[in-house]
Formats: C-alpha cells, sequence, structure tokens
C-alpha cells in the first residue's frame, strides 16, 4: 500500500512539472497559484494518504502561491 502512495505522488510531481511547460503565457501571480496547488496537493497526498487531504493541500498551496507574489 505504501508503494502505491509513492507512484501517487510521483505520478503527481511528474504531471505538475510537465504542465508548467504551459506557463508561458501566464503571469507570475498565475504561475505562482499554480506551483503552490500542485506542491500543497502532493504533499497533502502524501501526508494524509486520501482524496480529502490531496485536495485540502491543493487549495492550501494554490492560495499561498497566489498570495506569496502579492
Amino acid at each position: 500500500m505504501k508503494s502505491i502512495r509513492q507512484l501517487g505522488a510521483l505520478a503527481t510531481i511528474v504531471a505538475v512539472a510537465a504542465s508548467l511547460s504551459a506557463c508561458d503565457n501566464m503571469t507570475t501571480r498565475q504561475r505562482d497559484t499554480v506551483i503552490g496547488a500542485g506542491v500543497g496537493g502532493a504533499a497533502g497526498g502524501l501526508i494524509g494518504g486520501n482524496a480529502l487531504s490531496t485536495l485540502g493541500g491543493a487549495a492550501a498551496g494554490g492560495i499561498i502561491g497566489n498570495q506569496v507574489g502579492k
């Protein structure tokens, strides 16, 4: 079960890294929001291990990422 969780976290990180190539036309604030949401979702998934913690981490990371560039 632990290896499945690690595989899911790795897949999330790879997906976030791949999606960052689409950030060319984004403002710095939008890019920070997307990065924060990706990192927060990955962290929430690793810490909590369920969908609710992943969504909560993504939401919190997106808010933090959005406010960092303010």
